[in-house]
C-alpha cells in the first residue's frame, strides 16, 4: 500500500520529503510488528538485540561498551537492558578482572534457548519483506547505507 494511502496524504513538499516520511512510517511499522512478535516472550526489541549480540560472542563474555557499540538503537540504555536480562536469568554479569569499574556480560543457557526458540519465529517474521526480490533487497539496503552517508 502506498504511503499516501497509509497516512491519507495526497501531496508532499518534495520527493525527498515523501522519502523521509515513508522511511519513518516504515521503521515504526516494522518496530511495532517486531514488538508483537517479542512481547509474548517478555522481551523488548532492545533486549532481543542485546541477546543476539551476546550470542554472537558466546561463550566469551563482553564488556558493556562492546554491546553499546553494536546496538541498533543507539539511544538505548545498555546497562539497564543488561540488568533486566540478568533479572530474567538470560545473562550473567561479572566484575571485569582488569577493570573493577567495568562489567563483563555473557548470555546464559536460558538466554541461548530463548533465542533458539525465537530464531524460527524471526525467520518467519522476516518474510514480510519477501515482496521484493533478493536483488531489490540488496539495492534498497545499499540506498539506505547511502542515505546514512
Amino acid at each position: 500500500m502506498s504511503i499516501e494511502t497509509e497516512i491519507k496524504q495526497d501531496k508532499f513538499k518534495s520527493a525527498h520529503n515523501k522519502l523521509v516520511v515513508n522511511l519513518m512510517y516504515t521503521s515504526n511499522w516494522l518496530s511495532n510488528d517486531q514488538h508483537r512478535l517479542l512481547h509474548p516472550f517478555g522481551l523488548t526489541i532492545q533486549q532481543y538485540n542485546v541477546l543476539r549480540i551476546l550470542r554472537g560472542r558466546h561463550p566469551k563474555s563482553v564488556h558493556l561498551n562492546y554491546i553499546i557499540e553494536r546496538m541498533l538503537d543507539k539511544m538505548s540504555n545498555a546497562s539497564r537492558l543488561v540488568d533486566k536480562l540478568f533479572q530474567k536469568g538470560l545473562v550473567e554479569r561479572t566484575e571485569c578482572a582488569t577493570d573493577r569499574r567495568a562489567v563483563d556480560v555473557v548470555i546464559t543457557k536460558k538466554g541461548l534457548n530463548l533465542l533458539k526458540t525465537l530464531d524460527g519465529k524471526q525467520d518467519e517474521w522476516e518474510k514480510i519483506v519477501y515482496g521484493i526480490s533478493a536483488e531489490e533487497a540488496e539495492q534498497l539496503s545499499a540506498l539506505l547505507d547511502k542515505v546514512r552517508g
